[in-house]
Formats: C-alpha cells, sequence, structure tokens
C-alpha cells in the first residue's frame, strides 16, 4: 500500500509539472501567433504552482529531504542524538497535525464564503491542496516517528542516557 502511494505522489507531481509547461508554453504561442490566449490559463497555472509545490514538500518529506536545521546533532553525544530525533520526529508530527487542522479549517471558511469559480470549479476546490499535502506530510512524519521508535528498540544497546 505504501509504494502505491508513493507511486501516485510521484506521478501526480509529474503529471503537474507537463501540465505546467504545456499550459505555459501554449499561452506564450497563442500570445505570440494570435496575439491571444486563454483567459483562464494564468489563474490555473497559479494553481498548479501551489499544487506542485505543496506535493513535492510532501515527496521531500517522504524521503527526508525536506528543509531542516541540524545543528544540534553534530553538538550532542551519540548516545542522545537517538533521543534528538525521536523529540524532533514528535515536533514534527505535532505541527504537520496542527498544519492539517489549519487547513481544513481554512478550506472550510473558503467554501463558507462562496468566492470565484475556475474552469466551472468553486475556489475553495483548489484549495483543498492544503489539507492534503499536510495529512500526507502528517503521515509521513508519523511513519518516521514510528521507523525511528523501531529502530531505537532493536538497537542493541538500547542507547540508553544512563553510563553503560
Amino acid at each position: 500500500m505504501i509504494k502505491i502511494i508513493e507511486t501516485l505522489e510521484d506521478g501526480f507531481l509529474c503529471v503537474l509539472l507537463i501540465a505546467m509547461v504545456a499550459l505555459a508554453c501554449l499561452q506564450i504561442v497563442l500570445r505570440q501567433v494570435f496575439s491571444g490566449g486563454f483567459l483562464w490559463a494564468e489563474p490555473l497555472l497559479r494553481y498548479l504552482v501551489l499544487w506542485a509545490g505543496l506535493i513535492g514538500a510532501v515527496v521531500a518529506t517522504r524521503k527526508g529531504k525536506h528543509i531542516a536545521i541540524d545543528v544540534a546533532s553534530y553538538l550532542v553525544p551519540e548516545k542522545i542524538k537517538y533521543w534528538l530525533q525521536l523529540t524532533i520526529d514528535v515536533f514534527s508530527v505535532a505541527v504537520a497535525a496542527a498544519l492539517s487542522w489549519a487547513a481544513i479549517n481554512f478550506v472550510r471558511n473558503e467554501a463558507s464564503l462562496g468566492g470565484q469559480e475556475l474552469l466551472t470549479i468553486p475556489s475553495w476546490c483548489w484549495t483543498m491542496i492544503f489539507p492534503v499535502a499536510f495529512s500526507l506530510i502528517f503521515l509521513h512524519f508519523v511513519a518516521a516517528l514510528v521507523q525511528d521508535i523501531m529502530k531505537l528498540a532493536d538497537s542493541p544497546h538500547r542507547h540508553s542516557s544512563s553510563g553503560d
């Protein structure tokens, strides 16, 4: 199941990037050759960039390539590094959960306000990427936390902080 989700994330990101490049190129040709273009293309491209950025963040989180400030792990003793990583994992899960909750509330508010449509789709539907992406990021951080807990449990010397 995890491989299917990973494949869907990667595939969706590729489709988004291809669609963005194709639509942008089409707009350039229409403007240069026909002095026109599609009115809906620019706002759609803005949404596609947003979607690609957030799905890219999901993929980066899954691969452990997200932005991280890792100064402390160079300064702490080896035995503490595992506990530090668990603390970071718990903090990351909490932040991703809070962002997911805030994104759900944001979309809920957008839906209640109505707003404009793009290609007959209400604007709040285009913002659904926020709760979807943050929820996927949350799940990837939970998976990393579980994996780190299992590593800690399986380690032969249990990485205790007492002087073994």
